[in-house]
């Protein structure tokens, strides 16, 4: 089933401003929240939909990718987009600013609602790496191995921060939940608030001796080997992200993402054209006049094509299928061969007296006709 527009899950313009997504993606998200919808698998769908099409439209770099490409600009590895593979964590984990610390909006009227699991911690930064791939490894897709310099848990403490387990204790503040509460009374009746501890950060922890290796970090650098799947019909420019293969969170917290950037597809043949590939032929101007046969690359190796007699300079072939695909996706752009006329710069004496000879011929006296097109009309016909 085709993904909808996200523009239309959360009913804004493709020009809404940054706090117009957020009231937008509220409204929804309250009208089908869980809580006001129990036991409701359609609503809950609802939900997780609008929960993706946030997470799009309310980061830049996303956004940008996806009113230039689609779905397919944000459809990958990690993330929410792409797959419906959210769950209600995942959503009160990264939305906490929509639904509030306690994950409920509901939770901070009333006093109540469905309770969650405090994780504590602080999580880690994403991380941004640049990946150059040849025009082949673009079009089919490739598996890479990348090292990558990285905040990871340390071993020593195993993330704790702390010299031992005896160097650790229950914070004071907050009885180890890492979050404090208030309820006051309001003429709705009561309200409860929760916010993180300021005592321990959220953490439920106090650390009294710090580990040596990360000084109470809980995190070291190190080098780590990642491997990438990248997907076919990737473009230059084009964004990736890995869920969790960022930096490592802070005292528990979940490690943040790595986002890979496509660059450098260069071709020494082709050039690319959105899911066309481009190539020039060059012809001496007898194979054109008389027809021949040759051998042209593409992507996937060499082919023969039959050049017929009286062919023109700007003359475009086109090879079905032999373009790039669509990411995640079905279709496949073409190879587009440009005839050009290979023209000498100097010649023999012999290939002069050939030359003048043939310029008084009448048949190579110019004489097009209607069914002769020019340039822009070739290009016309080409994309109708």
């Amino acid at each position: 089933m085709a993904q909808r527009d996200y523009y239309e899950i959360l009913g804004v313009p493709k020009n809404a401003e940054a706090d117009a997504i957020k009231k937008a993606y509220r409204k929804v998200a309250l009208k089908y929240h869980p809580d006001r919808n129990p036991d409701n698998k359609e609503a809950e769908n609802k939900f997780k939909e609008a929960a993706e099409a946030y997470e799009v439209l309310s980061d830049a770099d996303k956004k940008a990718r996806y009113d230039r490409f689609g779905h397919a600009g944000v459809n990958n590895q990690g993330g929410f987009g792409g797959g419906g593979s959210m769950n209600m964590e995942d959503i009160f984990e990264h939305f906490g600013d929509i639904f509030g610390d306690g994950g409920s909006p509901f939770e901070s009227f009333f006093g109540g609602g469905r309770s969650r699991k405090w994780t504590g911690g602080q999580k880690g930064s994403n991380l941004r790496i640049k990946v150059s791939l040849t025009m082949e490894e673009a079009a089919k897709g490739v598996k890479k191995k990348i090292k990558v310099k990285k905040q990871v848990v340390c071993n020593t403490c195993n993330g704790t921060g702390a010299k031992d387990s005896n160097s650790i204790s229950t914070c004071g503040t907050c009885g180890g939940s890492g979050v404090v509460r208030q309820i006051k009374n309001t003429f709705l009746g009561q309200m409860q608030t929760t916010g993180t501890c300021p005592t321990c950060k959220g953490t439920g922890k106090i650390i009294t001796s710090y580990c040596s290796a990360c000084k109470g970090d809980g995190r070291v650098y190190a080098e780590e080997m990642i491997e990438i799947d990248i997907p076919a019909g990737v473009g230059e420019g084009m964004q990736l992200s890995m869920r969790g293969k960022g930096n490592a969170g802070k005292a528990g917290g979940p490690a943040g993402d790595l986002l890979i950037v496509i660059g450098g597809i260069e071709h020494g043949d082709f050039v690319r054209d959105g899911h066309n590939v481009i190539y020039d032929l060059f012809l001496n101007f007898a194979d054109a006049a008389l027809g021949t046969s040759v051998q042209v690359p593409t992507l996937d190796g060499q082919v023969k094509i039959k050049i017929p007699a009286g062919t023109p300079a700007g003359k475009i072939f086109r090879l079905k299928g032999k373009g790039f695909p669509e990411v995640q996706g079905y279709g496949k752009g073409d190879q587009l061969i440009n005839v050009n006329i290979w023209t000498p710069k100097q010649v023999s004496a012999d290939e002069i007296e050939m030359l003048e000879k043939m310029r008084t011929l009448p048949n190579f006296q110019p004489a097009p006709d209607k069914s002769e097109k020019g340039f822009f009309e070739r290009m016309k016909d080409l994309f109708e």
